[in-house]
């Protein structure tokens, strides 16, 4: 007679446990025991229970594969879900065999768990464990399939607000350092400029070193803004010059809000880094097309046109913020890489391991903006200049361009030339998260896969790349995406971009919108009136007549405020609690992965104390594993 020792643990979630009748099968190299009863005096699998018990075989199994485990009635109880840990299995010659599920289970079934070692396509050589992964693969394709593509009064009022004051109001219960600051310097050059480097949208801006065509800035123009001690020409040759350029909103449709027409414009801003590091607005142009109807307006004009001219560019920033920056590369993108995991990657491969917890309500988040924000009378519908159509305009020719380069955060960088801005903390944090993750997974990489032919032979790696780049890519070869992977070198590094787009660099553009924009005129959602197209001074009044109205402001802030709130279990990036990994060097990397975070933290908490706006977004206990809200 055999006894094996079966440990069960239940998770900490409400409702976690169950009083069903939990049975379970060993299966190992030498056979399977009979189908087994885990029963003892009491409750067994209560909420955040351990639970042991023996299972008697008549001879040893071997080494011990998989698992079979059932959920069955229990009397007359009615059924309930419970939530699995992980199992452990001690065999009678004291060899103990991890079996992780930590997933919801639901209904009465029987489910398999191979043993918890990673492993890749080539590696599981024993038959029943080839055909317990095509099966898995199959029941996966099947599950995932990819989906084709009265707050105070106010949001009553479709009404101008009556004076700037008043837009503080809306949010006065929650106000910290951020949204306080911002509504006092949103005005101000430096801070409008401040935001191309560490807003919610610090990727626009890049170097400039020739003027285009279409936006015809002269000398003279910013000869006062440049000051005597220089010129154009030099600042451009010095590469102290920087440009955004928003020709993507060029052509883009508009909806009606409050059955008024609404209205976008795909402006140029030139910006100039002074040596003290702030960034300043030179000149902005309204349009793509110079002309007597889209003059080039300066700090030098009117107190409320210039205002007005950088709030256009603000409002261009949050279309193509919230559509391209947030939506396609926060959450769309990491949908493709969740649903390509699910469908293809079996829960024993390594990738799987690793992915997963970055993975975490990545289709949820996604299920609901569809339900909630961009379906017809969504929010864009109600409170966005473009609507849904516009939208969908925006990420089709977004998703024409983005590129492999767009994704991988050094490539990015040179590719836009601002490896030498000053005090542009997005680039340095993020620089550091990146290389962490890169030095984390490239330890995972070479512990499972010792030569790069062992890459190339992953059939079930190369069909989850495969898919990446056909379904979310459109199999366009222009972008760079690659649709397959030859060496441990391009696994790591797509593997690294992977993980830093569904924490990281969601993190840093998701994280500051509710206090960048709790201030509406520093990022508002439409434009009640047509960009202006002479230099005639602007009164106040008139501004306020352009920006967004009351309810429109309450809606969008309303979205803002919940998409802030962290949720109620975040994990923070490196914090892995359900334990996928089972071997020791996997625990080892992650251990020295959560350490090199643990001490940028340090850094960056060190850096910010000299600053009046401290740069939090990519603390990394601030940065969720996954895309999650």
């Amino acid at each position: 007679m055999a006894l094996y020792k079966v440990q069960v643990t239940t998770g900490k979630w409400l409702l976690a446990g169950t009083l069903d009748s939990i049975y379970i099968t060993l299966v190992g190299t030498e056979g399977q025991s009979p189908k087994h009863l885990l029963d003892k005096f009491g409750l067994d699998f209560t909420r955040e229970a351990v639970s042991e018990y023996t299972v008697p075989c008549e001879k040893s199994l071997g080494p011990i594969l998989l698992i079979r485990v059932s959920k069955e009635p229990h009397c007359f109880l009615p059924e309930n879900i419970w939530y699995c840990n992980i199992i452990r299995v001690t065999s009678p010659g004291g060899e103990t065999y991890n079996f992780p599920c930590y997933q919801w289970i639901e209904g009465y079934r029987t489910f398999e768990l191979p043993e918890g070692t990673a492993k890749t396509s080539g590696d599981d050589t024993h038959p029943l464990l080839q055909k317990h992964r095509r099966e898995e693969v199959v029941r996966r394709k099947e599950r995932y399939q990819a989906f084709e593509s009265k707050l105070k009064g106010y949001l009553e009022c479709p009404y101008s607000w009556k004076k700037l004051e008043d837009i503080q109001k809306i949010f006065s219960f929650y106000q910290n350092n951020v949204s306080e600051y911002v509504a006092k310097h949103w005005k101000e050059d430096a801070f409008f400029g401040y935001q191309f480097l560490n807003g919610v949208n610090p990727i626009v801006i890049q170097k400039c070193t020739k003027l285009p065509e279409n936006f015809p800035v002269t000398q003279e123009m910013v000869a006062i803004s440049l000051g005597k001690a220089t010129n154009l020409s030099k600042e451009l040759q010095n590469g102290t010059i920087y440009l955004a350029n928003y020709k993507i909103l060029e052509g883009i449709s508009t909806t009606k809000v409050n059955e008024q027409q609404q209205y976008i414009a795909a402006p140029l801003c030139l910006l100039h880094q002074k040596p003290s590091g702030e960034v300043i607005p030179l000149a902005i142009q309204l349009s793509q097309h110079p002309g007597p109807d889209s003059p080039i307006f300066l700090p030098s004009d009117p107190e409320w046109l210039w205002t007005l001219a950088k709030t256009w560019v603000r409002n261009a920033e949050f279309h193509v913020h919230e559509g391209v920056t947030h939506l396609l590369c926060g959450h769309l993108i990491p949908e493709v890489f969740a649903v390509a995991t699910l469908r293809l990657l079996p829960m024993c491969h390594p990738l799987y391991k690793l992915l997963t917890p970055h993975m975490r309500y990545s289709i949820h988040i996604t299920i609901q903006a569809r339900t909630l924000l961009l379906s017809p009378r969504g929010v864009f519908d109600l409170a966005i200049a473009t609507g849904r159509v516009g939208l969908v305009e925006v990420l089709s020719k977004a998703l024409k361009s983005i590129s492999y380069t767009t994704l991988c955060l050094p490539d990015n960088l040179k590719a836009r030339g601002v490896e030498n801005l000053k005090n542009y903390y997005f680039r340095d944090d993020a620089l550091k998260i990146w290389e962490a993750v890169e030095s984390f997974v490239s330890g995972i990489i070479g512990y499972y896969y010792p030569s790069d032919t062992l890459v190339q032979e992953d059939h079930e790696l190369q069909a989850w790349v495969g898919e990446v780049f056909t379904k979310g890519f459109l199999g366009r070869q222009s972008s760079g995406i690659p649709s397959s992977l030859k060496t441990k070198a391009e696994l790591t590094k797509f593997m690294t971009m992977v993980i830093y787009t569904c924490s990281a660099y969601h993190a840093a553009v998701n994280s500051g919108q509710f206090e960048m924009g709790t201030f509406m005129p520093n990022f508002p959602s439409t434009m009640r009136k047509p960009p202006p197209r002479t230099k005639d001074p602007v009164t106040l009044q008139e501004f306020l007549d352009t920006i967004p109205a009351m309810n429109s402001t309450s809606l969008v802030l309303s979205v803002l405020w919940v998409l802030r709130n962290e949720n109620l279990d975040m994990r923070s990036l490196g914090t892995y609690p359900d334990e996928h990994f089972t071997e020791q060097e996997p625990k080892q990397l992650i251990m020295e992965f959560q350490w090199r975070l643990a001490k940028l933290s340090q850094e960056i908490a060190e850096r910010n104390k000299g600053l009046d706006l401290p740069y939090t977004y990519l603390d990394p206990p601030n940065i969720e594993n996954s895309a999650a809200v």
